[in-house]
């Protein structure tokens, strides 16, 4: 046998044992326990508790990638910045950062949560606005007209008080203080309105008893006034207070990120058709006059049903099998997958544009199952890095405990359901690390 011939048989059995390691399921792999922050809470320290926020990055989680895999002097990016993990704690320990989210609710969170102010002048400012309160006379606000979604999710009176603090605070001449204060009451909407407490879908719960805006809007802010003083005090002490840190409305998939810029990229993608971040900041959106029709807001979303192509196409293996076995039970549904996995491929492509040479993407990655298909995003995401590129460093598993999203889904409808029903099953026990460099 010729040494050419040799070479090239060797050469295909390393290629498809390639393949057949590749198609190994990402859930033999062991959990990490160093990674599972088992008796974390994701919202203790800085300000990473401003506004409540489905499916929050873990800021310890965030803080190992950014100690292990970044260095004094880089710039980090998250390209689902959400509202602003990533940033907060790359600005505590130094890094430059920048992040990009379409919803600008996200960005307003973001903005609040990564610009501290002298605690003494937002004490000042936050005392002025309280009180105010006494002004207060709901006939100067029963006829304000907003959007007819804001008179079914509110009271008259509610809605009366909330307009009054709307006004009040667009007042404020300083922007970052303004944005600290809307950040606030954007927090209390879903308290002092008929929104189920405890669902991220939005429904009415007849039996609410609902808060009052004035006084949740004084103890939120309350509580966010201590946490800005501590951050505040702590970058001052470090010498971080001027550290670079943005966030941009901008689309994950073309944003306007420097080609080669960045150092690491740490972000969680969206799951796969799980949250319409649209549908639970509507309250928000509505209010401060972001949106004025959902549904076409929603159409900008990656992992919406709304954002469906008309043409798909992919090269993977994996996808296609996922793809088939969802369109035997719902065509939709697996138009809506393979819709997301195409939006993926783009995102995937804009982090190899801005990221330098020998930079990392850290990417958090949930699965789940749909109509008992086992929806396997983040070994199709790690096969997206790897045409692209990417070399897979590490993937590590972890659970989540703490993580604040709906992990009961009913496997005829796919709908998130209650743990009583007899369909229900638990669809996010695990989720994976991926760590890649771009060679």
């Amino acid at each position: 046998m010729s040494s050419g011939i040799k070479n090239c048989l060797l050469e295909n059995r390393r290629i498809n044992m390639e393949k057949q390691l590749h198609r190994i399921s990402f859930e033999d792999i062991p959990v990490d326990s160093d990674w599972c922050f088992k008796n974390a809470r994701s919202v203790e320290q800085w300000t990473h508790g401003y506004h409540r926020y489905p499916a929050k990055f873990l800021p310890n989680l965030v803080k190992k990638l950014i100690e292990e895999y970044t260095k004094e002097d880089d710039l980090i990016a998250d390209l689902f910045a959400g509202c602003g993990t990533t940033l907060v704690e790359a600005k505590i320990h130094g890094r430059k950062s920048i992040g990009v989210d379409i919803n600008p609710v996200a960005e307003l969170i973001t903005k609040a949560k990564i610009n501290p102010i002298n605690p003494h002048k937002l004490e000042e400012l936050y005392n002025f606005i309280i009180s105010s309160f006494d002004e207060f006379k709901i006939e100067d606000y029963a006829d304000i007209s907003v959007h007819e979604r804001i008179d079914y999710w509110f009271t008259l009176e509610n809605k009366s008080k909330i307009a009054f603090l709307y006004r009040k605070i667009l007042g404020v001449e300083d922007s970052t203080m303004k944005d600290f204060l809307l950040v606030s009451l954007s927090h209390i909407l879903k308290n002092c309105s008929r929104w189920l407490q405890s669902s991220t879908k939005p429904q009415i719960d007849p039996n609410k008893k609902i808060a009052d805006p004035f006084v949740a809007f004084r103890l939120h802010t309350k509580q966010m006034l201590k946490k800005n003083a501590e951050f505040y005090l702590q970058l001052s002490k470090d010498g971080y207070l001027r550290t670079k840190c943005a966030i941009k409305l901008e689309d994950a998939r073309r944003t306007s990120i420097k080609p080669n810029s960045v150092s690491a990229i740490i972000t969680s993608p969206p799951y796969v058709t799980s949250y319409e971040y649209a549908d639970i900041h509507q309250l928000t959106a509505y209010w401060y006059e972001y949106i004025e029709d959902l549904a076409k807001f929603r159409k900008n979303f990656i992992g919406t049903f709304y954002s469906l192509n008309q043409e798909l196409r992919y090269n993977s293996a994996l996808v296609t099998e996922i793809v088939n076995n969802l369109a035997s039970k719902d065509k939709r549904t697996a138009k809506e997958v393979a819709n997301y996995f195409k939006d993926m491929n783009e995102v995937g492509r804009e982090m190899k544009r801005v990221l330098k040479k020998d930079g990392y993407a850290c990417l958090v990655i949930g699965n789940t199952t749909i109509k008992d298909v086992k929806i396997k995003s983040a070994e199709v995401i790690a096969e997206i890095l790897k045409s692209l590129d990417f070399q897979i460093v590490k993937t590590i598993k972890r659970s989540i405990p703490n993580k604040l999203i709906p992990t009961i889904r009913d496997k005829n409808t796919g709908r998130f359901s209650k743990l009583e029903s007899n369909n229900s099953k638990l669809v996010y026990p695990e989720e994976y690390i991926l760590i890649a460099k771009k060679v």
